[in-house]
């Protein structure tokens, strides 16, 4: 667990650790979350990407989750937000982006054809973010802890959380197609990023409770090599937090 002084200091570690990883392989396949908790990385890795420190050509981009039933060109369509936040600045070749698509006609199908996808590209860096509620991507409490991807009902939480990105309360999809919590363990090296005094139990719980289906986020306590970056806000209630 690495505790940094602010935001932009644990942006900067995060990126720190994506240019790592791509500088050694010839064709990175880097996972990524999306929403609050990656913004600033998203800005750093541009910025890295503008000055000729990163170069994703090679590089394959495999998200997380997506909404289910948002238009293809909806602006919260996450495969649409990763393209304007990030790919689209940094030269990412669009069909280098992959993602879940929840407008599928069969979402079951959809599920089947990216888990299948995922598990054969071999992720090697994925970033992750936890939700208030100790959710892990869209996989929320009372997740199977060897689950697989899949259509979700979201909690009222996170809809309730998501909602600024939306014109209303009422225009958050109600479902989401995620990856489960075995899918997304079996990427080489976690990172998992949180900021705010609101995560701050959902951290505490992530990293010092029991590994239960009750936090999903608690899953990556069973993963060999993971990366934990922090605020002072997130950390304050572990061990490692703030005196």
């Amino acid at each position: 667990m690495i505790v940094e002084r602010d935001v932009f200091t644990l942006a900067r570690t995060a990126a720190d650790l994506v240019q790592a990883y791509m500088s050694t392989t010839g064709e990175p396949r880097l996972g990524l979350a999306t929403g609050g908790s990656v913004a600033e990385l998203f800005r750093n890795l541009v910025l890295r990407s503008r000055k000729g420190w990163l170069d994703f050509d090679g590089a394959r981009i495999f998200l997380l989750d997506d909404y289910v039933g948002l238009g293809r060109s909806h602006p919260q369509r996450y495969a649409n937000v990763v393209m304007t936040r990030l790919a689209r600045h940094v030269g990412l070749d669009p069909r280098r982006l992959h993602g879940p698509d929840g407008d599928a006609g069969d979402l079951a199908e959809e599920c089947s054809r990216y888990e299948d996808l995922v598990c054969r590209s071999e992720v090697g860096l994925q970033i992750l973010g936890i939700g208030r509620n100790g959710h892990l991507a869209f996989n929320e409490p009372g997740s199977c802890l060897e689950s697989r991807t899949r259509v979700v009902e979201l909690a009222e939480v996170t809809r309730a959380d998501n909602a600024r990105f939306f014109p209303g309360p009422e225009d958050v999809p109600f479902l989401a197609i995620t990856q489960g919590l075995a899918t997304i363990r079996q990427a080489g090296h976690l990172v998992v990023l949180a900021t705010g005094s609101s995560k701050a139990r959902a951290v505490r719980a992530t990293l010092e409770g029991p590994v239960t289906c009750d936090i999903p986020a608690s899953a990556v306590q069973l993963h060999p090599r993971v990366t934990v970056l922090l605020d002072p806000s997130a950390a304050r209630l572990t061990r490692f937090g703030p005196a």
